[in-house]
C-alpha cells in the first residue's frame, strides 16, 4: 500500500518495523506490569442480609438436585416402558426415556448452578498472583499451601453455612445414582421374567376348552403350510396366525409390539421319522412324526436355528447349547439348563398345520429360575 492509497482510505500508513509505539522504532522487550484492577466489593461482601439470600439460592439450587435424582428414580421404577407422550417440537418419544432426561438434567444442573452461585456470590473473589518454578517447593512452602488451603475452606464460609455443606454433600451423594441405576437395573429385569414370557401369541383370546386352533404360517412369507408340505428332514420357521397382516387382504396384524410378539412366538418345524421318537407326550404333541418347538433357546435366548439331520440334533450357535429333537428337545451339551418347550400341534379340516394348544411353560432362557 503506498502513501496514495493509504490517503485514499482516511487513514495513514504504518511501517511494520516502527512498532505501536509514537515516536520509536521496533518493539519494546518487556511491557510494564499494569498490576492487579482494584477490588470491588460484592453485595453479599457488605450486606450480610445478601449473604443469606445468596446462601438460601445455594440451598435451593443443591436441593433442586437433589428432587431431581428422587424424580429419576421414581421414573425408572414406575413408568412403563412402553408408554409414550407427545412433546411439541419433537414429536412422540418414550415417556420414560423423556423423564429420565429431564430428571438427569435437573440432578446434573443443579449441582452445576449451584456451585457456580456460591462461587460468584460468597466465595472469595480477589485475585493473587503467584510467580512458579520447575523446582520442588520446600517443606516450608508445601505446609504454607496447606494452611492455605485450610484458609480457603474457612474463607468459602462452608463452616459458616451448614445448610451448603450439607445440601452440596447430599446432591454429591445422590448424583451418581442416576448413573449407576440405569446399569444394575438392567443387569436383572424389573418384573419376573417368567410371567412375561409365559404368554405368547401362541395363547390366543383364550385358552382350555376355549383356545381356539392357530394356524402355522412359514416365516416370512406368511402362508399356511399344509401336513404334506413337510418331509422327512425339512425344517420350517413359522410364526402364527394372526401376527402379521393378510398377505391378500392387507388386514389385521399386530400393530404394536410386533418385534417382541414376533421374538417370543418364533417356532421351529421339523418332521421325523416316528419310529426315532423317544418320549410318548411328543408324539402325542405332534402329528405323524412334524414337531413344533420353541426356536428361543433357554439359555440367554439367542434363536436356536442350526438342525442336524443325520444327529436329529437343534444347535444354538451362540454358545453351542445342543438339543436332541428326538428325546423331547432335551439338552446333550452347553449351558443350557431346560428342554425347548414343545407347542402342541394337530391338522384342521382343511389340512393345515394348527397349534391346538399355546406352550405349556415359559420359552426363552430360564436363567433367573435355576435352583
Amino acid at each position: 500500500m503506498n502513501e496514495q492509497d493509504s490517503t485514499e482510505f482516511g487513514g495513514t500508513a504504518v511501517r511494520l518495523d516502527q512498532g505501536h509505539i509514537e515516536g520509536s522504532g521496533g518493539i519494546p522487550e518487556r511491557f510494564s506490569n499494569p498490576g492487579l484492577p482494584a477490588h470491588t466489593p460484592r453485595m453479599a461482601d457488605l450486606d450480610e442480609a445478601a449473604a443469606a439470600r445468596a446462601e438460601k439460592q445455594v440451598v435451593a439450587l443443591f436441593s433442586l438436585s437433589i428432587l431431581g435424582t428422587i424424580l429419576f428414580l421414581a421414573a425408572y421404577f414406575l413408568i412403563d416402558l412402553d408408554r409414550t407422550v407427545f412433546i411439541p417440537g419433537i414429536g412422540t418419544m418414550s415417556a420414560s426415556n423423556a423423564a429420565l432426561g429431564v430428571t438427569m438434567a435437573l440432578t446434573l444442573l443443579g449441582i452445576g448452578f449451584g456451585a457456580v452461585h456460591w462461587a460468584k456470590t460468597l466465595m472469595p473473589d480477589t485475585e493473587s498472583v503467584e510467580m512458579r518454578h520447575p523446582m520442588r517447593s520446600t517443606d516450608e512452602s508445601r505446609a504454607a499451601v496447606g494452611e492455605t488451603l485450610a484458609e480457603g475452606a474457612v474463607a468459602s464460609q462452608i463452616t459458616r453455612r451448614p445448610l451448603i455443606k450439607y445440601t452440596l454433600g447430599g446432591a454429591l451423594g445422590l448424583m451418581a445414582v442416576p448413573l449407576i441405576v440405569p446399569v444394575v437395573g438392567g443387569l436383572a429385569p424389573w418384573k419376573y421374567p417368567a410371567d412375561e414370557l409365559s404368554k405368547t401369541f401362541w395363547d390366543g383370546e383364550g385358552e382350555g376348552a376355549a383356545f381356539t386352533p392357530i394356524r402355522l404360517m412359514r416365516d416370512p412369507q406368511n402362508t399356511a403350510i399344509k401336513a404334506e408340505d413337510v418331509t422327512i428332514g425339512s425344517v420350517y420357521h413359522v410364526m402364527p396366525d394372526g401376527l402379521l397382516p393378510d398377505p391378500k387382504t392387507g388386514e389385521g396384524g399386530v400393530e404394536h409390539g410386533l418385534l417382541e410378539e414376533k421374538a417370543k412366538a418364533a417356532v421351529l418345524l421339523m418332521r421325523l421319522d416316528p419310529a426315532i421318537i423317544k418320549s410318548q407326550k411328543e408324539r402325542d404333541w405332534g402329528y405323524q412324526g412334524i414337531v413344533a418347538y420353541s426356536k428361543i433357546c433357554t439359555h440367554v435366548g439367542c434363536p436356536v436355528g442350526l438342525y442336524e439331520q443325520q444327529t436329529h440334533h437343534l444347535l444354538c450357535p451362540c454358545h453351542q447349547s445342543t438339543f436332541d429333537v428326538t428325546d423331547d428337545c432335551k439338552v446333550i451339551f452347553g449351558p443350557a439348563k431346560r428342554a425347548l418347550p414343545q407347542l402342541p400341534i394337530a391338522v384342521d379340516d382343511e389340512g393345515y398345520l394348527v397349534a391346538i394348544k399355546p406352550f405349556q411353560e415359559p420359552v426363552g432362557p430360564s436363567f433367573w429360575e435355576r435352583d
